[in-house]
């Protein structure tokens, strides 16, 4: 499943699927002790998490991406698929929580991904002294978006970057972002994620 869910992205290469799978064990081997995802089983993990963070990478491919954040990245999600699938690019992943930090550094050292540093800090307490200025941020199954948070991303990015957002369903996406201020440019784009049967889109903020 794994491998037809990449080809039909436009990622039919070896390399990427056996990295893939080796990242997917080490998911299933540590997530009741650390809690990192809920699924039922390995098909439910590929298709929602998986292929959910790699549906967008045309996406990401048309946009500025040398350097990319992945906020509240939790399991790695999305920023090891992508970065397993973008190796040009440069990953920080940031997580606040202890425990799924370790899980990130040693899975990180057990796939051998050169292209990915962790940042085991808060969001709030990031800073552009420390990290850096990103071409693009993404995050998934993070904090509803509010005005505090996109400034407060907005201003890690370099000029021209953009903040992506992966959320579900048009309707809660329109409701969601009704409540920030109307002079705050965003595109929602529709994404088509391999086996699933669902709404996903991705919000796009641009700097």
């Amino acid at each position: 499943m794994l491998e037809e869910g990449l080809i039909k992205l436009g990622l039919p290469q070896d390399h990427i699927h056996a990295v893939l799978i080796k990242y997917i064990e080490e998911i299933e081997l540590f997530n009741k002790a650390y809690g990192l995802v809920k699924v039922r089983d390995r098909k439910e993990l590929i298709v929602k998490h998986i292929l959910d963070s790699l549906a967008p990478i045309s996406v990401f491919s048309g946009l500025p991406n040398k350097k990319i954040a992945d906020i509240g990245s939790g399991a790695g999600l999305p920023g090891i698929p992508l970065a397993v699938c973008m190796p040009d690019s440069e990953f920080t992943l940031v997580e606040r929580m202890g425990r799924r930090a370790g899980f990130l550094r040693n899975t990180l050292a057990v796939l051998g991904i050169s292209n990915v540093i962790l940042e085991e800090a808060e969001m709030e307490k990031l800073s552009v002294s420390k990290t850096g200025r990103f071409d693009l941020i993404v995050f998934r199954a993070f904090r509803p978006l509010n005005c505090d948070i996109i400034g407060k991303l907005s201003g890690l990015l370099e000029p021209g970057g953009s903040l992506a957002a992966y959320k579900g369903r048009r309707q809660s996406i329109d409701e969601e972002m009704n409540l920030l201020r109307k002079t705050i440019p965003w595109e929602i784009l529709p994404l088509e994620v391999p086996f699933l049967d669902e709404e996903r889109h991705l919000v796009l903020i641009k700097e």
